[in-house]
């Protein structure tokens, strides 16, 4: 009687087959050359050059930071929720962004991403690269990954996550947590610029 597997009748297996010989499958020294390549892959994959983490580094204000945050809360202040972005590049504004997110039915449609999506529907994405992102709030875990993804080279925020937290809900996840968990990641992270004046729009 002719044994069936599921690659089909019964036949000895060919050289890197992967398969043990039928009627062998006890086959002692089979399983040991098998479990030995399987060890000295493993042992391949473990010693593989790996990239080195980047991650993000903690920047000082510069002395334009306030302008340019200025236009992002005045973003934020005509938007559904008073959240507002810009985008520099090369010492000029190449694109706008507010909280969208009543207006447009979309809960993604934060200020970075509206900035974000405004830029890439008419300018290549490599342009973002090495760009700057202002923004009235600390991005959240969503649109500091896509800041991330973009290639942008740094980001500035007014307001922190901790302090947006006292006015509605958010992810409890820093932009500097997402960036240090994104090894390709290679951005400068400035904090804290213009805060109060972010913060009074939840006032207003």
């Amino acid at each position: 009687m002719i044994g069936i597997c599921r690659c089909g009748p019964r036949h000895a297996a060919s050289p890197g087959s992967g398969h043990a010989p039928h009627g062998q499958s006890n086959d002692r020294r089979w399983a040991l050359s098998r479990l030995l390549g399987a060890g000295l892959a493993g042992v391949a994959l473990m010693n593989a050059p790996r990239q080195a983490s980047a991650g993000a580094t903690r920047m000082a204000p510069l002395p334009s930071d306030e302008a340019f945050m200025r236009l992002a809360i005045a973003e934020a202040a005509l938007a559904d929720f008073p959240f507002g972005a810009v985008i520099v590049r090369e010492g000029a504004v190449v694109s706008t962004g507010r909280n969208l997110g009543r207006t447009t039915n979309d809960p993604t449609a934060h200020g970075e991403m509206v900035a974000i999506r405004r830029f890439v529907a008419s300018r290549p994405a490599d342009e973002l690269k090495g760009a700057t992102l202002y923004t009235s709030g600390e991005p959240c875990p969503m649109c500091m990954s896509a800041i991330l993804w973009c290639g942008l080279g740094r980001v500035v925020y007014a307001a922190s996550i901790e302090e947006l937290a006292t006015k509605l809900g958010q992810i409890m996840l820093s932009s500097q947590a997402v960036a240090d968990a994104a090894p390709f990641a290679n951005i400068a992270i400035t904090g804290g610029v213009l805060a109060d004046e972010a913060l009074a729009l939840f006032h207003n």
